[in-house]
């Protein structure tokens, strides 16, 4: 019976949580990604009119 329970959490891990974990840690790599872009924009065009168009 203990057999199964460990088989049992080895496919939850392998079907649910190792897939839900990259996707949030790609996620959170996109986030990051438009954060630093988006204040070298911002930085870089300093002035420009149309940096107050995006809002």
């Amino acid at each position: 019976m203990a057999t199964m329970i460990g088989a049992a959490i080895i496919v939850f891990v392998l079907i649910v949580f190792i897939p839900v974990s990259v996707l949030m840690s790609g996620s959170l790599g996109a986030a990051a990604i438009g954060f630093f872009l988006r204040n070298e924009a911002d930085v870089r065009h300093e002035g420009s009119e149309l940096v107050d168009l995006n809002g």
